[in-house]
């Protein structure tokens, strides 16, 4: 699965741990979810999108759609 999480927070100006702060997970886990070694759950999908304010399919994509 493919995200813009990383571009997101960016334009936030937002480290990483501002991010897991936000979210209420680690720091660890928003790297993992940025670089696609995670998948998040989708709880925490809903609340990526709600600190974003954002639908979740502008936040994450499949990466078979996102090929095609």
């Amino acid at each position: 699965m493919r995200n813009r999480l990383k571009v997101l927070r960016a334009e936030r100006n937002w480290s990483q741990a501002d991010l897991a702060d936000r979210l209420e997970v680690s720091r660890q886990s928003v790297n993992a979810i940025e670089t696609g070694k995670y998948d998040p759950s989708l709880p925490l999908a809903f609340k990526i999108a709600r600190v974003f304010a954002l639908p979740i399919e502008q936040i994450f994509s499949d990466e078979v759609e996102a090929a095609s």
